[in-house]
């Protein structure tokens, strides 16, 4: 009996030291980000992919050290982080297309992978055909000889490729790579590949990846170039997917809505956030919050060694040597800190006089698309428009009507005497060979005007642009994408426009310049018109949007792009409803079933009040969803957020869909 009590009591003790001790310190390493530590925990065989102390370096520039992180099957990981922080080269050196100078890439050797490059490796001299089902397996080869066949009309290839398909199993694996083919719009596949477009190239790159279903799929900026529709499904598609996924991304939407992890790449170091997008954002403010309190206590210990370094007599005992290196270390952590390399815009604007840009009658035709017909409008100051439309539905030709680049083929475009553009294109800017950044900028201006009559020197403008001292003198032609299109932003920006056009901007824009640039653009006094397929962009700029849909009509939107979508899903579901009808067989449609039910008072009034509640709704929805984006509050008011936005989104749907009931009867 004592011996019983006293192992109840100790088992006791033991729960409350656990309780009290062990349970907290659990909760608080669950909850922290943390950095990646311990190596071989990365070489776990239940690992897809295990990273294990990968450096890489060009010359004297150190990318990033030592890092090691583990994806097991089935997570959806996105990497972040600023530009020219080797994002692509980390991805480059996990699929063997670039070699790191130390550490271990692992795969599970039984899983296929797959990689969509920024660039898309294609061969050009071979048609879609050939390109898209170029995989080393027998479905892929069958469906190639399958497709051959028919293209070549020989009816005994025809029924060779026929038994072939049947022997491989192929035709469930034909049948979905022809749905994602629809999806993408590629549905020739004769044309040669090196004849196409890049958008077109894209889809096609983007195609060939998904058709071999991967176990593992690794995608480099996956967006870039696609319309919105074709984001919207592929957003889609991943969250359906069971493949493991390792992205990196701008879009803010995919980071929100597919990833369960994201990794953050920060001064060569690793930070692992287990979640989403707005969680990451969450988890990085309060990291951050911490790490300002050890940035003081450094700054004031880096005062004292410094004061310490500026007295110390000219020889060097072993005891001064080591404080020495000590320094030498303390410092180089604190000018880390202390470099707070965020983007500051203040470029000064230009005045605008009342006539802005007027269109009248405006036509414009390229090849087989209809650009517009006879259209008329007239730019007030302040406005901020978006362009969207499918890929060739003539975004770009309209801006390029609008500065003048090409010549309508009926109408005007009137220009004011005040408008000074500054034009930001989709296609990276051209440097001489051999130029360097400071020159790049002297070539525009040696000083720049601000705000308030402040002036700065080029130096400090490539500076407010995230480029160090010691990038000034770099070679352009070494700069990361991401970099050259900041520097090519800085360029627009330092003229002074007061009419600002944007034709894709968030091209290979991190996510931290895209936020600053956000933020600077909300405030621009000047005129704003933005090409892009980042919906999150649109969502927080544009006061309306006209959409092109390639046959000459350009239809104007109230709103953003949640907006947008109402209105395309209203349009869908009438179409639908209308191909419904159609089908129905003639006497079904010839039956007269007497005057139509009149629209009650009652029915009228909800009708009514449905048309003022739903824009309502979607503002408040996307008021919602940027305030969970921004990660700027904290947990208890973001599950709020969460939850309320739940409702919001179960009340559009349900207004909707009554909506439509009553539209009927109207």
């Amino acid at each position: 009996m004592l011996m019983v009590t006293f192992v109840i009591i100790k088992f006791n003790l033991e729960a409350v030291f656990c309780k009290i001790f062990f349970l907290p310190f659990l909760s608080s390493l669950w909850q922290c980000s943390a950095k990646f530590q311990g190596p071989m925990d990365y070489l776990c065989p239940m690992n897809v992919l295990s990273v294990e102390n990968v450096s890489k370096s060009y010359g004297v520039q150190s990318l990033f050290e030592g890092l090691s992180f583990g994806i097991s099957k089935g997570q959806k990981v996105a990497l972040v982080a600023r530009n020219g922080a080797g994002k692509s080269t980390l991805m480059k050196i996990l699929c063997e297309r670039e070699t790191a100078d130390t550490g271990l890439v692992v795969y599970n050797k039984d899983i296929r992978v797959s990689f969509l490059a920024q660039e898309d490796f294609l061969h050009d001299e071979q048609t879609i055909l050939e390109n898209i089902f170029s995989a080393e397996n027998d479905m892929t080869k069958a469906i190639a000889h399958y497709e051959a066949a028919m293209i070549s009309h020989d009816e005994r290839a025809i029924q060779r490729a026929h038994d072939e398909m049947d022997k491989t199993g192929a035709w469930s694996y034909e049948a979905k790579a022809r749905q994602i083919l629809g999806q993408l719009s590629v549905h020739d596949l004769s044309p040669i590949v090196g004849k196409l477009s890049g958008g077109q190239k894209r889809r096609v790159a983007l195609a060939k990846v998904l058709i071999e279903e991967p176990d593992f799929l690794l995608l480099d900026e996956p967006t870039n170039h696609l319309d919105l529709d074709m984001i919207e499904w592929l957003e889609d598609y991943l969250i359906r997917s069971q493949m493991t996924l390792f992205m990196i991304t701008h879009d803010r939407y995919f980071l929100e809505n597919i990833t369960d992890e994201i990794l953050e790449m920060e001064n060569g170091i690793l930070y692992r956030y287990k979640g989403n997008f707005s969680y990451y954002l969450e988890k990085k403010a309060e990291r951050e919050m911490l790490d300002s309190s050890t940035k003081e206590k450094q700054l004031n210990l880096y005062k004292r060694e410094l004061e310490w370094a500026r007295k110390m007599p000219r020889a060097r005992t072993t005891k001064s040597k080591s404080r020495m290196g000590e320094f030498a270390e303390l410092k180089e952590r604190v000018s880390k800190r202390l470099d707070d390399d965020s983007l500051e815009l203040e470029i000064n604007v230009q005045r605008m006089g009342s006539k802005i840009i007027e269109l009248y009658k405006l036509k414009k035709t390229m090849g087989e698309t209809v650009v517009v017909n006879g259209f008329d409008y007239v730019f007030k100051t302040g406005e901020k428009l978006g362009l969207v439309g499918r890929n060739g539905s003539g975004k770009t030709t309209l801006l390029n009507l609008l500065t003048g680049r090409i010549e309508p083929d009926g109408g005007k475009v009137i220009v004011g005497d005040t408008v000074v553009f500054g034009y930001y294109s989709q296609h990276v800017v051209t440097f001489k060979d051999g130029q360097r950044l400071l020159d790049a900028v002297r070539e525009v201006a040696d000083f720049i005007p601000l705000t308030k009559g402040k002036t700065i020197s080029a130096g400090q403008m490539l500076e407010r642009f995230m480029f160090p001292k010691h990038m000034h003198f770099n070679l352009i032609e070494k700069l990361s994408g991401g970099e050259r299109k900041r520097l090519q932003l800085l360029l627009v920006l330092m003229k002074n426009p007061n009419f600002l056009i944007l034709d894709e901007p968030t091209n290979d824009l991190d996510v931290f310049t895209l936020a600053v640039l956000e933020e600077y653009l909300l405030q621009y006094p000047g005129c704003l018109v933005i090409v892009s397929h980042d919906r999150y962009f649109l969502d927080k700029l544009v006061d309306h949007l006209f959409v092109l849909n390639g046959k000459g009509d350009v239809k104007d939107i109230f709103g953003n792009y949640h907006a947008y979508r109402v209105e395309m899903d209203r349009e869908e579901s009438a179409r639908i409803a209308e191909e419904k009808r159609n089908q129905l067989p003639k006497e079904e449609k010839s039956i007269d079933y007497g005057p139509k039910p009149k629209l009650s008072y009652k029915h009228k009034l909800e009708f009514e009040n449905i048309e003022k509640e739903l824009p309502l709704l979607e503002a408040e929805r996307a008021e919602l969803e940027s305030k969970i984006a921004a990660g700027t509050t904290d947990h208890s008011e973001l599950m709020t957020a969460f939850e309320r936005l739940a409702i919001v989104v179960e009340q559009l749907d349900k207004k909707s869909m009554r909506w439509l009931e009553l539209s009927e009867l109207v």
